[in-house]
């Protein structure tokens, strides 16, 4: 729900923070008075460090502000002196009356390892741009999916949703929309590029890293020109004992639509009467048209239908359960996994979505020579397999959208009839309803269209790889792995006439089937190496990629002999074949192959300053000889200050200081196949010299171009890393700069020239910006917190494109029928901004109406698109080419789907077994076109509630929207700013509140045994008047987004759930 209850939350949560209290001071039977101090090396106090005896069921005490603490402890008692950034201690008690300690920095924060492309390396070494987020962070956020847990927690990664139905895939840009082609970023999962990560378990991952900029991806080449994200999932580990948990959690689900709410019954027949008194037209005789319903309707005891009501699944289930086992020893490592999601859907009802993800998982390695503790020969693979159950509603765009047929249906039509079954054309026949007939039960449309489909998944993922240290430093390694899927869908639509002109005939089964498989093979050999204070690390390989193997298969016919039944509905059981009902389909999969070559060196001198080279040449089979190898070289730079003797002063409140620098280049092959060479298509019917036989002909697809070349992502960056404070406090800021040169894009044709648009190299565009990251970390003896903000900002601009007019045109009736272009690319704007009619404000009176006549149509009411009808009320078209003519010409952008900042939240607070943790995540900046209705073809369509607050009735009543008029009038017929919404929202998406239990039953048989309960999407900031301002679809164009024509909303859930460990 949307809300304003956000200072109460934080008024609440400073409460809990300022009302704790901490001792500095224990007392024990038979202990001795121990005291002391605890400094840093440096010899500062640490206020709030924690000594605890071992093993003592929490006796212990918090440092004064003076890092000094009394304790009293037994002779034999063993102490323990932590704070949070240091390494503790352990001190055993003697006879001592004083114990000083002095804690030494933990740096592990900074020498932990991260992955990187074909290998890993200390974060604190890194000199590209890139985001390392734990599994465990991932698993704390309760999403279903592993890019949802990411939201709040990558600066620079803008991750949208395309839908709220379950199952539905994420809109993912790294540093802006660098093309218009695939936006993709590269998925790497377990080392094997192409992966699918939504098939994953967010419990199965064991880190994300996500490479942002060109130094950090170009190791990969091709198809890193949108960044990587690699994904690790979990690993056993040597000597570790076996490990089994599991974690699961079960839900309720109710759609957050924000308030949007349909005109009643009553509310829609005024309104549509007056729709048309405005427009000069005839009202409807509601009386004689629903003679039924009407006065049940006029006296308030049938409010009508509200279908979007009517269609709400309330309380969805939601559920996930997975077991995890490790262990290993210093010969063999694994690790097990399963787990199960399951999500109904909150909108559709009787046809209610349904998804369910299915994951097994296994990773394991094998040390099959081992000399002087040196692993000689290792084996090991990762294997995942998933199946996924799906089934929806329709999400498509306004000709193809349950939703918005939920919210335009008119409510003097009734759900069900007498006997409970679903009111159609005969129930209107019988009780005289007579309206419109283009409007039909959507409960029913939806139902029988939908509500009897199904697609199921099957993934396989493997990765199979030996790796041999011959000699010490010296690593070769060579990786196998392939992915195979493979899909299932039926749907079964029965016969049913629903009004006079919406029916259908013959009951319908339509059933596809596809396939497909790639490989990959990756040779390494990688030699690190220290000389004194040089460090080197030298890596060089080959790969080699091929997919496309595979086909698609589509059939749809007619006449089931078991009508009614979705558990028969396949093509065997369908009978006859005729033209009408039968359509038969198949192809193969388009194939491609792509051969690399790299190497890299990273070099560092006292681990002080760093520098980083990287070179790829990858050879592409979509294009023509000469032009199928592109090089993409990269360098960076880093100089650790902090590690300067001159920086000596600073170490009492400064850690760490780096300072970088990058520059490389990317590419992208991203095309069909065989774009270089005229191929020939084959279509039917065709009639040729006898016009009573259909043949089949054939005709030139498409044209050739033979100079097709790379698309190249060049980008510049700029970084600081830094610690503060005993490490509490972590700082990150990168500015960056990146052009997307030559384009892969069709270009515009003639039609007589007979054959498809040739691709071509037509256009250039840059994304610059700067992202910030702030964390603090801290604790006070049991008590530990945490906070950390993500912030970016992106400048996304257009720079050529390779034709006279410098544009690439969008779709029209986009928001409804009849409406003309609503999107666009062109030269010096922002990709896919919305182009119209901009607006002034709304005509208040007759001197406003003069003003606005003199200003911009030369006094002339014909200047107007109003024409002579023109009054106050009306809205006021702007004249940007100051010709004194409002047209066509005056079009210019009316809005930005692209966000300009995105922020990201994390707070995390745990004591004593207790634990708390709040996400969130929002986009600001960006613009929302909205229409729920086809005002101008449909106009007898339901509107929502606000339909009688927002409008224009007198002067200075609103200066944003006209007065109400009929749909096809200019003021709502155009495309301009009236239906452009800014689309600013925070979203808080997950709180949870949880409780160790191990910490009150220390005898029970578990190390952990953790409750929790989460609420999820709960609060949503926004001033859009929309369902869910989160809207990733864009008219089906993948460089498009912010297009809401009845987007299916998030959901809200309440989840309980639970961690074990044994």
């Amino acid at each position: 729900m949307q809300t304003k209850k956000l200072p109460i939350l934080l008024a609440l949560l400073l409460m809990s923070l300022t009302t704790m209290s901490f001792v500095a001071k224990a007392q024990v039977d038979g202990g001795n008075l121990l005291k002391g101090q605890i400094t840093s090396t440096t010899g500062e106090p640490l206020p709030g460090a924690s000594v605890v005896v071992k093993n003592g069921n929490g006796r212990g005490v918090v440092a004064d502000p003076d890092g000094r603490y009394e304790l009293e402890a037994r002779s034999g008692e063993i102490l323990v002196f932590e704070f949070l950034g240091f390494i503790p201690v352990e001190i055993q008690v003697g006879n001592q009356k004083v114990i000083n300690v002095t804690l030494r920095e933990d740096m592990e924060l900074l020498d932990e390892v991260v992955v990187m492309g074909y290998g890993t390396q200390r974060k604190k070494l890194i000199t590209g741009s890139t985001v390392n987020v734990t599994g465990e962070k991932l698993a704390a956020v309760n999403s279903l999916d592993a890019l949802g847990a990411l939201q709040s927690q990558a600066a620079g990664v803008n991750i949208t949703s395309n839908s709220g139905q379950p199952g539905e895939s994420y809109k993912v840009t790294i540093r802006g929309m660098g093309t218009i082609g695939s936006t993709e970023p590269l998925y790497v999962i377990d080392g094997v590029p192409g992966g699918s990560i939504t098939s994953l378990s967010p419990n199965d991952i064991e880190s994300i890293d996500v490479l942002k900029d060109a130094a950090s991806s170009a190791i990969y080449g091709a198809r890193a020109a949108n960044g990587v994200i690699l994904v690790t999932t979990k690993r056993g580990s040597a000597d570790s004992k076996l490990s089994v948990t599991y974690e699961g959690y079960v839900g309720i689900q109710n759609p957050n639509t924000n308030g949007v709410t349909p005109l009643d019954a009553k509310q829609y027949m005024e309104i549509i009467n007056k729709s048309y008194e405005t427009a000069g037209q005839t009202p409807y005789d509601f009386k004689a048209l629903i003679p039924n319903h009407y006065d049940d309707i006029m006296s308030g005891k049938w409010k009508g239908t509200n279908w979007l009501q009517e269609a709400t699944n309330k309380n969805a289930p939601i559920q996930n359960h997975s077991v995890n086992m490790t262990g290993g020893n210093d010969q063999s490592r694994f690790s097990l996994g399963f787990s199960y999601f399951g999500q109904e859907g909150t909108l559709g009802y009787p046809a209610v979505p349904n998804y369910e993800r299915y994951t097994a998982r296994i990773n394991s390695d094998y040390s099959v020579l081992k000399k002087n503790g040196r692993d000689v020969i290792v084996f090991g693979e990762n294997i995942t397999a998933t199946l996924t159950n799906k089934s929806g509603i329709a999400i498509g765009n306004n000709y193809y959208n349950s939703i918005r047929d939920l919210l335009v249906a008119p409510p003097i039509l009734p759900a069900y009839n007498k006997a409970g079954e679903f009111y159609e054309y005969a129930d209107m026949q019988e009780e005289g309803w007579d309206f419109n007939q283009d409007y039909a039960n959507p409960l029913a449309e939806t139902y029988y269209d939908h509500g009897n489909n199904r697609t199921k998944g099957h993934r396989v993922s493997a990765n199979f790889y030996l790796q041999i240290m011959p000699i010490k430093d010296l690593t070769i390694k060579s990786s196998a792995g392939v992915h195979f899927s493979h899909s299932d869908y039926r749907r079964y639509v029965p016969t049913y006439t629903l009004s006079g002109r919406t029916s259908n005939n013959t009951d319908d089964v339509t059933q596809n089937q596809s396939y497909s498989a790639r490989w990959s093979w990756e040779n390494t050999v990688n030699y690190k190496k220290s000389f004194g204070d040089h460090n080197l690390d030298v890596l060089a390989g080959q790969s080699l990629e091929k997919w496309g193997f595979g086909n698609r298969v589509e059939v749809k016919n007619s006449n089931s002999i078991f009508p009614g039944s979705f558990d028969h509905a396949y093509i065997n059981n369908t009978q006859g074949l005729d033209v009408a009902n039968t359509s038969i389909g198949g192809s193969p999969n388009g194939q491609g192959a792509l051969s690399s070559f790299f190497a890299r060196v990273n070099y560092n001198y006292k681990e002080k300053y760093l520098f980083s080279a990287v070179m790829r040449a990858d050879g592409s089979s979509n294009f023509a000889k000469g032009h199928r190898w592109g090089y993409f070289p990269s360098v960076s730079a880093g100089w650790i200050l902090s590690n300067e003797d001159f920086m000596a002063s600073t170490k009492d409140w400064m850690n760490f200081l780096k300072i970088r620098g990058s520059w490389g280049q990317n590419g992208n092959c991203n095309i069909a196949a065989f774009q270089y060479v005229a191929t020939i298509a084959f279509d039917a019917p065709y009639y040729f010299s006898d016009k009573s036989v259909s043949n089949t002909g054939a005709y030139p697809d498409i044209m050739p171009n033979e100079n097709l070349k790379w698309e190249t992502s060049e980008q510049l960056d700029f970084g600081v890393d830094a610690r503060f404070f005993r490490s509490r406090l972590g700082v990150s800021f990168d500015w960056y700069n990146k052009m997307t040169r030559d384009w892969l894009v069709q270009a515009p044709t003639l039609l007589i020239y007979g054959s498809g648009a040739p691709y071509i190299n037509g256009g250039d565009i840059r994304n610059r910006g700067y992202e910030f990251l702030v964390s603090w970390n801290d604790n006070v003896g049991d008590f530990s917190y945490g906070v950390s903000a993500t912030f970016s900002h992106n400048d996304n601009l257009v720079t050529r494109l390779a034709n006279s007019e410098g544009i690439i045109h969008g779709g029209e009736n986009v928001i409804a029928q009849n409406t003309a272009e609503l999107y666009r690319v062109q030269v010096d704007y922002p990709i896919g901004y919305f182009w119209g009619y901009d607006v002034e404000g709304i005509i208040q009176n007759e001197t406003d109406l003069k003003a606005y006549l003199d200003k911009h149509c030369n006094g002339d009411a014909a200047n107007s698109l109003q024409k002579a009808d023109i009054q106050p009320g009306d809205v006021k078209f702007v004249d940007t080419d100051g010709n004194g003519i409002i047209n066509e010409e005056d079009k210019t952008m009316i809005g930005n789907p692209n966000p300009d900042y995105n922020l990201g939240l994390s707070i995390n607070l745990a004591y004593k077994g207790f634990d708390f943790s709040l996400n969130g995540y929002g986009a600001f900046g960006q613009q929302i076109a909205k229409s729920y209705r086809h005002f101008s073809s449909k106009p007898d369509e339901n509107y929502t509630t606000d339909v009688f607050t927002k409008y224009w009735t007198k002067e200075g009543s609103t200066d944003r929207y006209p007065r109400f008029t009929h749909g096809k009038h200019a003021n709502m017929g155009e495309v301009s700013k009236i239906w452009i919404e800014d689309g600013d929202y925070f979203k808080i998406s997950n709180i949870t509140f949880g409780y160790d239990f191990k910490k009150l039953f220390k005898n029970m048989p578990l190390t952990r045994c953790r409750l929790y309960v989460s609420a999820q999407n709960m609060f949503t900031f926004t001033q859009y008047t929309g369902m869910d301002p989160e809207i990733g679809y864009g008219d089906g164009t993948g460089w498009m987004s912010g297009v809401d024509v009845g987007n299916y909303p998030t959901a809200n859930a309440w989840i309980f759930g639970v961690n074990l460990t044994f």
